[in-house]
């Protein structure tokens, strides 16, 4: 049966040593300041780095996608024979990404599945990175097909953001619009729907409140189900720790990742922000 390669974009957020540890291929995005700067996602531009540029610049930045042509020439470049490349990217609500790779898939001399991830940052990079290892560990294309499609079915995401302001003037804070100017010192969780769109999951008062209300959530879907936990932050590193704690004190939580959202992300959503994502782990992979 077919080998399969692993392709994913920038906007995943997979830390480096994962990168290299399961040999996935990543296409950059690009974040521009005004007319004149622009930056390639984690290449120029760290996460500190872009926060940082962030807060003192005063523009609001400017995302941008890679071309069907960069695809296509990534997809030959891979190619070989009794290969599939699985190239799974942020959702196509969020992003062009997804269209581009398509067209880029349907012009390379390579056998490309592109998937919509349905999904933003590790919320789909603990996708991409399941896949990855799968395939590291000898699946075969069928295998890493099923597990993608669970995972694309069972693996759920919860974010906090400091302000809404970054969503609404990106264009990207899709069903959370309906919060606009009425939150107060509400804090919303935000989650994305089937499609990959933003949408209000819930108003609670305040960080902390809402934080246990993520865990509780997540006791409720999960229960003792073995999972894999992704946390997510924008400059906000305490508190991802803090909530990395208090899933682990509740869930069956068999491995865990903290990443930095990176610039694109970060340019839509803004410093302060908090993802916790949530994938099903696999029977074989629970507590001794």
């Amino acid at each position: 049966m077919a080998r399969v390669k692993v392709v994913t974009d920038s906007t995943a957020d997979i830390p480096k040593d994962l990168l290299e540890e399961l040999d996935i291929t990543v296409v950059p995005l690009n974040v521009n300041f005004g007319e004149n700067e622009t930056y390639t996602d984690g290449e120029t531009l760290t996460p500190s780095g872009f926060y940082e540029k962030l807060q003192k610049s005063g523009v609001m930045p400017t995302t941008s996608q890679p071309s069907p042509y960069d695809f296509e020439t990534l997809y030959n470049r891979l190619a070989e024979e009794d290969t599939v490349i699985f190239s799974i990217h942020l959702s196509s609500q969020l992003s062009g990404t997804y269209q581009a790779a398509t067209l880029g898939a349907e012009e390379a001399e390579a056998n490309v599945e592109v998937i919509d991830s349905k999904r933003a940052s590790y919320a789909f990079g603990i996708i991409v990175t399941d896949i990855a290892r799968l395939a590291k560990n000898g699946a075969d294309s069928d295998e890493c097909r099923e597990r993608l499609e669970h995972l694309l079915q069972h693996t759920k995401v919860f974010f906090m953001v400091d302000t809404l302001e970054y969503l609404e003037k990106n264009g990207r804070i899709g069903k959370a619009s309906a919060l606009l100017g009425s939150l107060l010192k509400m804090k919303p969780i935000l989650s994305l729907t089937e499609e990959g769109e933003v949408y209000p999951y819930e108003k609670v008062r305040g960080r902390k409140k809402a934080m246990a209300r993520i865990v509780t959530e997540l006791e409720t879907i999960y229960g003792d189900q073995p999972i894999h936990l992704g946390l997510s932050n924008a400059i906000a590193a305490d508190t991802a720790e803090t909530m990395a704690t208090d899933v682990k004190a509740k869930l069956n939580v068999v491995s865990d990742v903290t990443t930095e959202i990176g610039a694109v992300i970060g340019a839509h959503v803004g410093p302060g922000t908090i993802a916790v994502t949530a994938a099903p782990a696999q029977e074989n992979e629970g507590r001794d």
